[in-house]
């Protein structure tokens, strides 16, 4: 057992009941006291040191820092704490010094554990830091209290910038979330917060997931996009949060956000767009709601006579102008091609008409593009939303009826739609579909006697397409050429149609019936550019002479790109096809501008022959005369369409008609009934003017 040396009596040292190893150095320097515990951790024995100088018995401690707190303390430095490592035993230990009258009292304590944790940790610690350091986003290390133990330099950076925007940063030692707080948006905050709360809590499973988040800042006029990347480090509890700035990413994002719902042409919303815009409209039962169906009238022939260019620069200007009369709230947008939509919100069936009507007015001005002016109008149609209907499509689908009865009835229009406009738009969809799904098989040929007006002797036949519905009975071509056009059905009926009137043509020839067909061709047929190969082989294929077919050309369809109709008309005329201009009276084109094409016949359509037979009750005859004296010093037949009376017939022969067909002198029948109705005429002399006369005054 040692023994142990102290100062007075055993009872009266207090020092004895302390468990740490403790020692006192008098004044001179000399141990005076050492208990057992300082016994065993000094590895000497109290009376080998008390009495003998510190340093002499560790001389290794000469020079140290325990050496020289000794001294501070000593010197009226106070109570002193220090560290130290002690080469002979490679340890680590504490020593608290505490100054007194009679030298220092020691307490001396092993924490060469400790400090080689504390010295693995603070390794570990910057070898994590310069992981962190090494990632190219702002990165923090949290403790398991939510503090920054550590930052690397892209978090320092950052931090620069974002005190510069006004923001308060974080660095070591600071609360993470309590920093970061007050530049978030509340539900940011609350969302970061809460994952980063269970994060640190731990529990199973923790360790295997992260939380992510992103979130914006405001820097200056900007908003910035990062995105928070948080995980658990496991065992140390510690969190290690990653920013990724997603700023361009979340742009990018954006922009292609705005240009899935936005015209490229015009940057208006699209259709898509538009239709979340009405149904979003629509959802409030008590919310009123009108769509404008815009469509411009002959926007083609402008594209196809000035150029796309100019085109696309005459829509953004449209685009513009009508966003600039529309009111504040309202919505404007492009559906495709020439046509827009406008979304009148809180907007009765009145209201929208006025509206509607403004945006007709504002095409009064003509747009300028490249120099050139350019008239444009439009047709529009008019859909107010029904109290219960919350369907965008069907609005859209009602606005679009109202918009194609607009543009029936003739261009610069105003239509409001009703409900029979929604039966006609279920009719045109039937149309189409029964089109596209064979209809053609139904399709019939009527032919009216086209007759000379000298001799009453039959020339030919115009072919009248019919449909023979299976439940609506024969249709006239109004009722489904138009959908016809529209889906792209057209050239295909008309490819038939030469087909069938080629091939009865040549039958009734065969019969000794040699009639001259004539069949109608649509403008579109020159855009696709396959009307003379069609008609080729429609000739082939029958065996009838070219000089019996004759082309009718309304003067409109010609007007919408009388280049290609010329270049074409010119082909055909050159191997014997004959050309025809139908209608003539209706459109607006200039007659110099139809004569200049290589036709043969001007049909001179019945409503001018109509307003001729008024204007000779009026003494004023010779309007008609003229036009048939002009066509024929140009070498041009004339043909007078809608010849229902016998004044009619009077008239056509008095200006010098050449041909006339009307409903005086026969009706269109069906194939079958031509070669009786001729044998009729024949039988009766000839001249089917007289026989008609005379059955109209029996």
């Amino acid at each position: 057992m040692h023994q142990h040396v102290h100062e007075g009596p055993a009872s009266a040292d207090p020092l004895l009941a302390v468990p740490d190893a403790v020692y006192r150095i008098d004044t001179d320097g000399r141990f005076a006291y050492v208990n057992a515990a300082a016994e065993e951790l000094l590895g000497r024995r109290a009376r080998d040191l008390v009495g003998r100088s510190a340093l002499d018995c560790f001389p290794e401690a000469r020079g140290t820092t325990l050496e020289d707190q000794y001294r501070a303390a000593a010197a009226g430095g106070g109570p002193r704490t220090v560290e130290f490592h002690y080469p002979p035993r490679d340890r680590w230990y504490e020593a608290r010094v505490f100054p007194g009258p009679s030298g220092l009292t020691v307490f001396l304590r092993d924490v060469d554990a400790e400090r080689r944790v504390s010295v693995q940790r603070e390794e570990a610690l910057r070898e994590l830091s310069a992981v962190l350091d090494a990632l190219p986003s702002p990165t923090v290390l949290l403790d398991g209290a939510g503090r920054i133990l550590s930052a690397n330099r892209r978090w320092e950076a950052a931090s620069t910038i974002v005190r510069q925007a006004g923001h308060r940063t974080a660095g070591v030692g600071d609360d993470y979330l309590e920093a970061m707080a007050p530049a978030l948006r509340p539900e940011d905050r609350t969302a970061i917060t809460e994952g980063l709360g269970e994060l640190m809590a731990g529990g199973p499973g923790v360790a295997d997931r992260s939380f992510v988040w992103d979130y914006a800042l405001r820097m200056g006029a900007d908003r910035e996009w990062f995105r928070l990347q948080a995980a658990r480090v496991e065992p140390s509890g510690r969190v290690v949060i990653t920013h990724v700035d997603i700023t361009q990413r979340v742009r990018d994002q954006e922009t292609v956000a705005w240009q899935a719902a936005h015209d490229d042409l015009t940057g208006l919303p699209n259709r898509s767009r538009l239709l979340q815009l009405v149904g979003e409209s629509l959802e409030d039962e008590r919310a009123r709601a009108a769509l404008l169906f815009l469509d411009l009238d002959g926007f083609k022939t402008v594209n196809d006579s000035l150029g796309h260019e100019v085109g696309d620069e005459l829509l953004r200007q449209v685009g513009g102008r009508l966003a600039k009369q529309i009111r504040p709230g309202d919505a404007v947008g492009r559906l495709g091609a020439d046509q827009f939509l406008i979304l009148a919100r809180d907007c009765d069936t009145s209201e929208a008409a006025a509206l509607a009507f403004r945006l007709q007015t504002s095409f009064a001005r003509p747009f300028l593009a490249q120099g050139i002016s350019v008239p444009l109008s439009a047709s529009i149609g008019v859909a107010t939303a029904q109290p219960g209907a919350r369907q965008a499509h069907q609005l859209l689908s009602d606005a679009d009826a109202a918009a194609y009865a607009a543009k029936g009835a003739g261009r610069d229009r105003v239509h409001l739609f009703s409900p029979g406009l929604r039966e006609a738009a279920r009719w045109r969809l039937e149309v189409a579909n029964r089109l596209r799904d064979g209809a053609v098989d139904e399709l019939v040929v009527h032919y009216q006697p086209v007759v000379r007006v000298d001799t009453g002797e039959v020339d030919g036949v115009e072919a009248l397409l019919r449909w023979q519905h299976p439940e609506r009975g024969l249709l006239s071509p109004d009722s489904f050429l138009s959908v016809a056009e529209e889906t792209g059905q057209l050239i295909p009926i008309t490819r038939w149609l030469l087909g069938e009137t080629t091939r009865q043509a040549a039958e009734w020839a065969a019969q000794g019936l040699p009639l001259r067909m004539s069949v109608n061709i649509s403008a579109r047929h020159f855009s696709a550019e396959t009307l003379v190969h069609d008609v080729r082989v429609a000739l082939h294929d029958s065996g009838l002479p070219a000089e019996k077919l004759v082309l009718e050309l309304t003067e409109t369809s010609v007007a919408e790109d009388p280049t290609r109709a010329e270049d074409q008309l010119a082909v055909l005329r050159g191997f014997g096809v004959r050309v025809a201009i139908d209608d003539f009276g209706t459109g607006w084109s200039s007659l110099a501008q139809l004569l200049a094409l290589p036709i043969g016949t001007l049909k001179i359509d019945r409503s001018l022959l109509t307003a001729a037979a008024r204007l000779a009750s009026g003494g004023t005859g010779a309007v008609l005369a003229a036009i048939v004296a002009l066509t024929r010093t140009l070498g041009i037949r004339s043909v007078a369409e809608g010849v229902e009376t016998a004044e009619h017939l009077q008239m056509v022969r008095d200006a010098g008609c050449d041909l006339a067909q009307g409903y005086l002198l026969a009706r269109p029948m069906p194939a079958g009934d031509v070669a009786h109705w001729a044998t009729r005429v024949r039988a009766a002399g000839g001249d089917s003017c007289a026989m008609a006369l005379r059955a109209g005054s029996r």
